[in-house]
């Protein structure tokens, strides 16, 4: 995945996420926070650029404190395509195992994907 850091690509990115809302609100909302200076210390990746299929937000990785604490490891996903979450769950580094997350979204098929990857993985999703 792609950490964008530019101003460039962080305002088309924008432009285009608002084009989709409401169902883009969670990763929209850090998106401007990161393009407006950043203060929570966030981070936007995509699977690819400028034609991406899924958008994370997250936390930066040197920014966690406790690998429990599924609260300040929140991730916000938008996704065009139902195979990119799925291949971001799968085995992406993005989302690591090795710390309790919480995914938030608001697209239809969101929890059945998390579910199905946590099944086959034999893993416990509240």
């Amino acid at each position: 995945m792609l950490i964008l850091r530019c101003p460039a690509q962080l305002q088309l990115l924008e432009e285009t996420l608002r084009k989709s809302l409401p169902s883009t609100l969670p990763v929209l909302g850090t998106v401007m926070t990161v393009a407006r200076g950043n203060p929570a210390s966030h981070e936007v990746l995509v699977d690819s650029w400028p034609y991406f299929g899924i958008v994370l937000t997250r936390l930066r990785p040197e920014e966690h404190r406790d690998p429990r604490d599924y609260y300040t490891n929140q991730l916000a996903v938008f996704y065009r395509d139902k195979g990119a979450l799925q291949a971001l769950l799968e085995g992406t580094e993005a989302v690591t195992r090795a710390r309790a997350f919480q995914i938030l979204g608001m697209q239809d098929g969101l929890d059945e994907a998390v579910q199905e990857v946590a099944s086959a993985r034999g893993l416990k999703v509240e």
